[in-house]
């Protein structure tokens, strides 16, 4: 059972398992839940579909739990924590031995990914990260592959789009949801081609929007562009541009949480 998130990493996973087992003894789920826009779910029904594979969509309840929605420097722990409190039950109940992550062997060097942790201590193996390939590595084999996952930009759950120490709610992902489906709509219709985008929640009714680097000039020069993120008193951009964890950034003491 492949927990699927339908970014690059468990794209490629659940393509290699159904090529090692075929695809009868391979399911992947993906979890329902506030902090995943509808569209990411909708792309990975097609992608589970078109490899033949049974694509479960479970709702989890993070916002269930007390330490989520707190939102501290561990946030991801207890999200992993519900996702597999999920998904484990569902793949004993299919007769599947195990539950695999998309973990690459990057995300095991970079120190700051404290849902690693939760999956583990649940029993989560991690293919990826064991065989050693780095995200560089399963983007080329995807590509090889034909996989139209190959250079899909990294989609990091909504929650992480929020600042540490503002609480997480429905509301404020929600919130944030439409400030960058709205924006990624402007953008467009300026002509200005955005692949990475961020609407950071900093709390106070301020956002900081990120978008990529060689493009911040592009959007500083259209300033009504940011028109778009509505529901915030205050939208600025940020001029290093997009770069991912960059909430990690605002944590006083991110070694407490490594």
């Amino acid at each position: 059972m492949v927990a699927f998130s339908g970014g690059a990493d468990s794209a490629f996973l659940l393509a290699a398992a159904v090529r090692a087992l075929g695809a009868e003894r391979v399911e992947a789920a993906t979890a329902v839940s506030p902090s995943l826009p509808r569209s990411e779910l909708d792309r990975a029904r097609e992608f589970a579909a078109g490899l033949g594979v049974v694509h479960h969509a479970p709702g989890t309840d993070e916002l269930s739990r007390e330490g989520y929605r707190a939102n501290a420097g561990d946030r991801c722990f207890f999200c992993k924590t519900e996702l597999m409190s999920v998904v484990a039950p569902l793949a004993a109940a299919r007769g599947i031995a195990a539950v695999a992550t998309g973990t690459n062997a990057d995300d095991l060097r970079a120190g700051f990914r404290p849902g690693i942790r939760a999956a583990a201590d649940a029993g989560a193996i991690t293919p990826l990260a064991d065989a050693g390939l780095t995200k560089a590595a399963i983007r080329a084999a995807s590509r090889d592959w034909g996989l139209d996952t190959w250079d899909k930009p990294a989609a990091a759950c909504l929650a992480s789009r929020i600042a540490y120490g503002v609480e997480v709610t429905a509301d404020g992902l929600a919130r944030v949801a439409a400030a960058e489906h709205s924006l990624r709509g402007a953008l467009a219709e300026a002509r200005i081609p955005v692949r990475n985008l961020r609407v950071r929640d900093l709390g106070d009714d301020t956002a900081k929007v990120e978008v990529d680097a060689e493009l911040v000039a592009a959007v500083a020069d259209r300033p009504g562009v940011l028109a778009a993120v509505e529901g915030y008193a205050e939208v600025r951009l940020d001029a290093q541009g997009f770069r991912s964890g960059a909430m990690n950034e605002l944590l006083p003491y991110p070694e407490r949480y490594r």
